[in-house]
């Protein structure tokens, strides 16, 4: 991770920490990684969750992606004693849009840890996504990033 990546998840996650009140079912957030950008998440049931983001490859060609992912959360298996740390899984699909080369369309699969703040309206997440791309070529890759999310 870059020093500027750092610095930039520290800033969040303080700003973030001063919040004591319990958000929403929408977090908008930072993800940082390979790609870089803004990222949401929108729980539909406690264990269910829609995620998606808009964010750069720092890679190569600064390819653009889009993202969205269908999540399922298991609360059960880490427990701590404070806040939440569920792992989840999902599946979903992404979008590269690539300079002087044919766009990249594949099969996300991720895979994360994401702690649940107990009084403040914020998570931290990491993971890591294999991805099936289907087309212009079949081809595996992976993918992983860390990021922060405040909670309407």
């Amino acid at each position: 991770m870059s020093r500027l990546g750092l610095i930039i998840m520290l800033l969040t996650l303080t700003i973030y920490g001063t919040a004591v009140a319990q958000g929403g079912p929408f977090g908008l957030g930072i993800i940082i990684g390979e790609p870089t950008g803004i990222g949401g998440k929108y729980y539909l049931t406690r264990s269910n969750a829609i995620d998606g983001a808009v964010a750069w490859s720092l890679e190569g060609d600064n390819d653009f992606h889009i993202q969205g992912d269908y999540l399922y959360h298991n609360y059960s298996l880490i427990e701590v004693d404070r806040g939440e740390l569920p792992l989840y899984f999902g599946v979903g699909g992404r979008i590269a849009f690539r300079e002087n080369r044919d766009d990249l369309v594949g099969v996300r699969f991720p895979v994360g840890l994401d702690y649940i703040f107990e009084n403040a309206p914020v998570d931290i997440f990491g993971e890591i996504v294999p991805i099936l791309d289907l087309a212009p070529d079949t081809d595996f890759d992976l993918e992983g990033a860390i990021g922060a999310r405040f909670f309407f």
